[in-house]
């Protein structure tokens, strides 16, 4: 083993950490105007979760168990904040449905 960890030393040091992505993600924050009391999770896309029950014998190369979560190699980073989603449902609309170009049916020749 090289080196030593004293207890008070620290396994990650700030410079460690990606400055200017943190600083990207602060900025982004700050131009959305969300607040410290805001309700924000954070959630990964781009993930597969097996649907299928498989057999004793199935293919492991191939195919995985039911309720395996893969993560995809174009997986992302969801930030989500809750506080501020509307959850209000759609209205119909305030006046008759009048398509400019009424659907006429193809005629078969």
């Amino acid at each position: 083993m090289h080196g030593s960890l004293e207890p008070d030393e620290r396994v990650l040091e700030p410079e460690s950490y990606n400055v200017e992505m943190l600083k990207g993600i602060y900025e982004t924050i700050e131009k959305l105007g969300w607040e410290e009391t805001d309700n924000v999770v954070v959630e990964v896309g781009g993930t597969v979760v097996s649907g299928i029950h498989q057999g004793e014998n199935y293919n492991k190369k191939w195919a995985t168990q039911y309720g395996t979560r893969k993560y995809n190699k174009d997986a992302f980073i969801v930030i989500k904040n809750l506080s501020r989603t509307p959850f209000e449902s759609s209205e119909p609309m305030d006046r008759d449905h009048k398509p400019q170009h009424p659907y006429e049916p193809v005629k078969n020749v």
